[in-house]
């Protein structure tokens, strides 16, 4: 199971109320939301290993390079960092803690994200793979021979919609693993992926549909054949012929992340269990943390 753990936080964060606090007061509602996540998702899917990928760099130099605009209207006023809400960031550190001391494996690779961090782990497995995420982006991984589902969070956790390729086919009317090149033709506003003016959802359904893949589909561009691609949409396509030889690099999740070699064995008793009393006094955590604890050392 591979967590896309920023996708899981931030759908915390916004899901238990910000009134949820340590004694302290400091706001914990992030970090309860996300144990008792991981507490449903292992009771409910008996994973026998999982991995929290974290984004190192949720804004990769290698995709800003060839699209400036990636992810720019998320950028905060030090053109640099992400906008977060400072209640979110503060809760992050004590996610990473409780994290290590439990014992699942965190993974972050510099220069990468966490859906790269997915891509390359997904790739180098040899059985069963569940990603859970609440982004669409993932469904590119969607493979029924591995397989490798999406288990998607949009409804929340305890109404996990499992994404297999006749899912994509139903929703989209594309090929089960052509997730990807459907969304480069389409785009996505949330990654400041603009697509190709003129292209919409409908359209890009039927190129991806009719062709099967984007590589495909350039060579129908390339060959001119009259009436292989639609007038209209042939002349948006050439229009934007620059847009599409660099969005590939930025929609395609990397399967050649360097991540490191970790064991992703799911723990059946916590790593620093010291620790974890600290925190959990600390932050009053006791009653996510106990239900964690009880849901690993059932599985």
């Amino acid at each position: 199971m591979l967590l896309d753990t920023p996708s899981l936080y931030f759908r915390a964060f916004h899901g238990v109320p910000e009134s949820v606090t340590a004694p302290d007061g400091t706001p914990v509602n992030a970090v309860r939301g996300l144990i008792d996540m991981i507490t449903t998702l292992v009771r409910r899917r008996s994973p026998a290993g999982i991995a929290a990928c974290m984004d190192a760099d949720w804004r990769p130099a290698f995709r800003v390079a060839v699209l400036p605009a990636y992810k720019a209207h998320r950028v905060a006023a030090d053109g640099v960092t992400e906008q977060v809400p400072e209640a979110l960031t503060a809760q992050l550190p004590v996610i990473e803690q409780v994290l290590d001391a439990v014992g699942i494996a965190r993974i972050g690779v510099p220069g990468y994200e966490a859906d790269d961090v997915i891509g390359t782990l997904a790739a180098r497995a040899t059985g069963a793979v569940e990603i859970v995420t609440g982004d669409r982006d993932l469904f590119q991984l969607v493979d029924d021979a591995k397989p490798c589902r999406v288990l998607y969070t949009a409804r929340g956790v305890r109404a996990l919609q499992v994404v297999d390729e006749a899912f994509i086919t139903a929703r989209y009317g594309i090929p089960g693993r052509s997730y990807a090149d459907f969304a480069l033709l389409r785009g996505d506003p949330s990654d400041g992926l603009p697509g190709v003016p003129g292209i919409g959802e409908r359209t890009a359904a039927a190129l991806i549909s009719t062709f099967g893949t984007l590589s495909a589909l350039r060579a129908a561009l390339d060959e001119g054949e009259p009436g292989a691609i639609p007038a209209a949409a042939r002349a948006k396509l050439l229009a934007a012929r620059e847009y599409l030889d660099a969005a590939e690099v930025v929609v395609r999740v990397a399967a050649d992340a360097p991540v490191p070699d970790t064991d992703l064995t799911l723990p059946r008793a916590p790593r620093d269990p010291e620790l974890l009393v600290t925190l959990s006094e600390r932050y009053g955590l006791d009653g996510p943390l106990g239900r964690l604890l009880d849901a690993l050392g059932a599985g």
